[in-house]
């Protein structure tokens, strides 16, 4: 944080929080270790923003989620689902997925030997209550224009087009090389922000790749493309009822 400017901004490098396990890496971010007062490894009800690595021709098996919300963000390649209800989805960068785990949910993710390597977001969401009904949502999403915030999810009722079960909106933005943009803001809401591809500076302070932020009771912030970027942000409602019995976002 600039120590000269009055905006609550937390910055954090990237995590050494990760498992290999050959053919498919991911790398934990918890954006609760952005704030050095923050006793929770998760950010209200944002639990973990997992980065994801699979090689092509690998399978994870299928295994179960239960009470959390997990989201599948996919800006080039192909992820491949199936689950126990009979779907199978590809998901890439014309489509999110939201998976609603509730009382449980089983599926099983792959690539094909003739698949791009896979490099992919995977985000869990803790949902307002335990055991709700369990479903799926696999949609189109419109076309990123360079510069302008994409809303990608929110909670039930708003105008993202997929949601969540809980008080988080999730935004991506394609930024050129020396562009600005003001990062998505809601009163009382604070926003964490994650450079997939690129950098950014902020309030007079640069972000690399796989290098995220925290902004704390701030009225707005605005961010520099410092090269051609690919940037996430969520805004979250710090207060929002949680749960904490998910398979992986706990």
């Amino acid at each position: 944080m600039n120590p000269e400017s009055t905006t609550k901004l937390y910055k954090a490098p990237r995590t050494e929080i990760s498992q290999n396990q050959g053919r498919f890496r991911i790398h934990f971010n918890f954006p609760g270790h952005n704030h050095p007062e923050h006793d929770d490894h998760g950010y209200g009800p944002l639990a973990t923003v997992v980065e994801s690595f699979m090689d092509p021709e690998t399978l994870i098996s299928m295994h179960p989620h239960q009470n959390e919300e997990i989201i599948s963000w996919v800006p080039s390649g192909v992820m491949r689902h199936d689950d126990r209800q009979g779907n199978q989805l590809v998901t890439d960068s014309e489509h999110l997925m939201v998976m609603n785990a509730g009382s449980g949910f089983w599926h099983e993710e792959r690539t094909l030997a003739d698949d791009p390597p896979l490099r992919m977001l995977q985000i869990f969401v803790r949902p307002h209550s335990l055991d709700l009904p369990p479903t799926i949502q696999h949609e189109p999403i419109a076309d990123p224009v360079a510069n302008e915030w994409r809303h990608l999810f929110g909670p039930e009722g708003s105008d993202a087009p997929l949601s969540v079960r809980n008080d988080v909106h999730f935004y991506d933005v394609h930024l050129e090389e020396g562009a600005s943009v003001d990062l998505p803001t809601k009163t009382d809401w604070d926003t964490y922000f994650y450079v997939f591809e690129g950098a950014v500076t902020a309030d007079g302070t640069r972000f690399d790749e796989t290098e995220s932020g925290l902004l704390v009771d701030g009225d707005g912030l605005t961010v520099t493309a410092e090269t051609e970027t690919l940037l996430v942000a969520f805004c979250i409602d710090p207060d929002a009822p949680i749960t904490r019995q998910g398979t992986i976002g706990r």
